[in-house]
């Protein structure tokens, strides 16, 4: 469509019906009307303007030099458990750049700590009805948050909350509880705080805080033991239910972390709603044991040849067990080896999947039997490549230990099917 009106590569988009574009939010909002005038400039300078007629949201067809027509947003923030200031030197350098855009929050889900946008970004996100927007609350508490962020504007920076909340913009609200910080007495001054919201908080997901041995001249933090998660635990449930009976909602949750800390039995499959914060790891392994039952029954029993292993963090090692279990009762030959991994790398107190490295991985796996294939939790590499952490491929994996290796599919029946060979 820009084409048409004779936009060319190399070009700078200047304006669309007269309002300038400084970002793909601006581009995607002004866009839509059905009849555009675009302006623009070429390499020499030269500014030119067109109107083009089009379907309502049909897109005028740019692409630009970087997805959002500008730089990506940095943290401004030190917070005193960022896990990316627990990284060890020598890891791609992607994995040390903390993000902090508001346009990210809407375009792909990123949380946002409000202390890196002023008035007129809100009074932009208002005007454009951008919603919802996720963020990292941590606490309500304006003095406690900017001593945890070590920002001495985090506190303040609060109220565009509120302000986002009266103009009907929608809120999915993330804490990272810390022992002793903003646990407590602290959370359930959160909490009330966060109820005052209204309508416009949609979930607030607490996860508890993750330490690494790479913690050398950082705030010194506890880790949550079984009586400490127990005790917030107690506190979100709780409050769920305050809400639930407010609101029809019970938009508080814990991680599912809490409950593998704490010992203590998973809520019901119901208890998550429609797992609103399922990326937080809030209700993942009852949505993956709900899908996995599901699978099971749509496939006929049958003899199945098959030796398979699968590495997995420790947080999870009993809860997958007994899925696989059943697996193996339903069709018989089938072994699943599952195997709890120590996350050596990043000092043995992380245990969840998603954080495994594959040098541990492989040092784990080497001594053992592996049967016909391993099969890897996607969790454990990048999204869009078959890399770990460390940097490792899987087709190195596979070559160290001497066996197939494949990467597990996301969904619960394709993760069955893989434990098969189908």
């Amino acid at each position: 469509m820009a084409e048409k009106a004779g936009v060319q590569p190399g070009d700078t988009l200047l304006a669309l019906n007269g309002h300038p574009v400084t970002d793909v939010l601006d581009y995607r909002f002004f866009e839509t009307e059905p009849v555009v005038s675009i302006r623009w400039k070429n390499g020499a300078g030269e500014e030119t303007e067109r109107t083009v007629r089009k379907g309502q949201y049909q897109s005028l067809g740019m692409e630009f030099e970087t997805y959002l027509m500008d730089r990506q947003r940095s943290c401004r923030n030190k917070c005193v458990f960022c896990f990316i200031d627990q990284l060890p030197k020598g890891m791609r350098p992607t994995l040390y750049f903390k993000d902090d855009d508001d346009r990210l929050s809407f375009l792909f889900g990123n949380y946002i700590t409000l202390t890196n946008i002023d008035d007129r970004e809100i009074d932009r996100i208002i005007q454009m009805h951008i919603s919802p927007i996720n963020v990292s609350v941590h606490t309500t508490n304006p003095e406690l948050r900017c001593r945890m962020m070590q920002n001495r504007f985090a506190g303040d920076a609060l109220r565009y909350l509120w302000r986002l909340a009266e103009n009907g913009v929608r809120l999915n609200c993330q804490v990272v509880l810390c022992p002793g910080m903003n646990d407590g007495a602290e959370l359930e001054r959160t909490l009330e705080k966060l109820f005052s919201l209204g309508e416009s908080l949609l979930s607030v997901a607490c996860v508890p805080v993750g330490l690494t041995r790479y913690r050398e001249g950082l705030y010194p933090l506890e880790p949550f033991n079984a009586e400490t998660a127990g005790a917030a635990i107690d506190i979100l449930e709780r409050w769920g239910e305050k809400f639930l009976a407010a609101r029809g909602s019970r938009v508080v949750y814990p991680s599912d972390e809490f409950y593998l800390i704490a010992k203590r039995e998973l809520p019901p499959v119901e208890f998550y709603e429609d797992f609103p914060q399922i990326e937080n790891g809030v209700g993942m392994l009852r949505d993956l044991e709900d899908e996995f039952l599901f699978a099971l029954e749509e496939i006929a029993p049958h003899d199945v040849a098959r030796t398979v292993t699968v590495p997995t963090g420790e947080a999870a090692f009993p809860f997958l067990r007994a899925l696989f279990d059943k697996a193996e009762a339903r069709f018989p030959g089938l072994t699943v080896r599952l195997v709890p991994v120590k996350n050596e790398f990043f000092g043995g107190t992380v245990d969840v999947t998603g954080l495994l490295v594959g040098r541990d991985v492989k040092n784990a796996l080497l001594p053992l039997d592996l049967g016909d294939e391993v099969c890897l939790p996607s969790a454990m590499l990048m999204a869009d490549e078959d890399v770990f952490l460390d940097d490792m491929t899987v087709p190195e994996l596979a070559n160290a230990l001497g066996v197939p290796v494949r990467r597990m599919k996301k969904d619960a029946a394709g993760q069955l099917s893989d434990l098969l060979g189908e």
